[in-house]
């Protein structure tokens, strides 16, 4: 299954899988949520998906898919390198990462090898991935991590400029229930309004 807002990439990745002769992409995503949903009915191997997509940010799709199909592997294919995108893949549940300007052969070999339960991280990730080992103590906190499935999904609506009420609605929950979400983002996350809000999710790579 390709997930990639961008029809010119979706289709071309489409084409160079399928052309290798034995990869049937099953579906197409162009946003987080259709991503989720799609993945969640069809069952696939192997998911190839964007960190930068509309309605869900990546990393939050990365870590829904493996609560809700945990069988199938998640390819991150993105333009980000920095280590700070790599290790919120990994611990989110990517089993690869690369970046989008790998060889098409890389990208074939990196499915190919998640399809048969291996992972397959290119040169940027790999490295970040060292560099974490060998200075553990420059562990990036992850308060974004220690936030309920709920909490994240007021924290994306917060960010995308919804009102507590547009949220409440949405979720259908009450007013009050979302102003606690709310609340509980801010603390969590050290944070006093939305502005700060939208400030840490461009800092984290966060936003859609």
């Amino acid at each position: 299954m390709i997930a990639d807002d961008h029809t010119l990439v979706r289709e071309s990745l489409v084409n160079l899988l399928q052309a290798e002769g034995t990869i049937e992409v099953v579906a197409q995503a162009a946003d987080g949520p259709e991503t989720v949903a799609l993945a969640s009915a069809t069952h696939p191997d192997v998911v190839v998906a964007d960190l930068s997509m509309p309605g869900l940010n990546g990393i939050e799709v990365v870590r829904r898919l493996r609560e809700a199909v945990p069988a199938t592997r998640v390819l991150v294919l993105t333009m980000h390198q920095e280590e700070e995108y790599v290790l919120q893949a990994v611990r989110a549940g990517a089993a690869g990462y690369l970046v989008k300007d790998s060889a098409a052969s890389e990208l074939l070999t990196a499915v190919s090898s998640l399809h048969a339960g291996r992972s397959h991280f290119g040169p940027q990730a790999a490295k970040a991935m060292a560099e974490q080992m060998r200075h553990p103590e420059r562990a990036l906190e992850d308060p974004y991590g220690r936030l309920t499935a709920r909490e994240r999904e007021v924290f994306h609506l917060i960010v995308e400029g919804l009102t507590t009420k547009e949220i409440a609605r949405k979720l259908e929950i009450s007013a009050k229930t979302a102003e606690n979400h709310r609340t509980r983002v801010l603390d969590k996350l050290d944070v006093r309004n939305t502005a700060e809000l939208v400030r840490y999710a461009l800092r984290k790579g966060l936003l859609d």
